[in-house]
């Protein structure tokens, strides 16, 4: 392993262990949005089935 390579992960290890939990909050928002939006789709198919 040459100098350049362990500062590389060195600085990736970095990089997940300051900005993992932000990585994680978002894909936790968008895992909800796409739940809201299929529940949304479910009860517009739901109120439209009823005309």
């Amino acid at each position: 392993m040459n100098l350049q390579l362990i500062g590389d992960l060195v600085t990736a290890a970095l990089v997940v262990r300051v900005f993992g939990s932000d990585v994680l909050a978002l894909l936790r928002r968008a895992a909800a949005a796409g739940v809201r939006v299929g529940i949304s789709e479910l009860h517009q198919g739901h109120t439209e089935g009823k005309r």
